[in-house]
Order: C-alpha cells, then sequence, then structure tokens
C-alpha cells in the first residue's frame, strides 16, 4: 500500500493538492503510454509516478495569478 505522507516528501513549495493532482496527472499519462505501448507495467502507476516526483524527474510549476 501506498503511503500518502510520500506527497508531504517532495522537494517542492507546493500544497499538497497541487502535489496530489499533479502525480495523479502523471500516473494517468503513465498508464496510458502503457496500454498504447501495449506494455505490462509491473509497479502500480501511482507508485512510479510518486518516486519520479520524488527523485526530482517532475516537477509542480507554481503559477501566480494576480487579482484586478
Amino acid at each position: 500500500m501506498l503511503n500518502p505522507n510520500d506527497t508531504y516528501n517532495l522537494n517542492q513549495l507546493n500544497s499538497p493538492y497541487a502535489n496530489v493532482v499533479a502525480i495523479a496527472k502523471r500516473a494517468r499519462k503513465i498508464s496510458e503510454d502503457a496500454e498504447a505501448n501495449h506494455e505490462i507495467i509491473s509497479e502500480k502507476p501511482l507508485k512510479i509516478a510518486i518516486a519520479e516526483f520524488i527523485d526530482d524527474k517532475y516537477r509542480v510549476n507554481k503559477v501566480n495569478v494576480e487579482e484586478d
């Protein structure tokens, strides 16, 4: 089972919510790519995505929104 606290260990300055959304999107992309290439993944896509974010292969960019 995956530990939800792994998303808090990321070396990024984003909210945990932003990290979770980014990781979920990456996991979906991993799954879709594997399906398109007819590959079998031995690990869960979510676990792979978390590892990629922890290893800084992917980062969440913070977007500043100015209010009028």
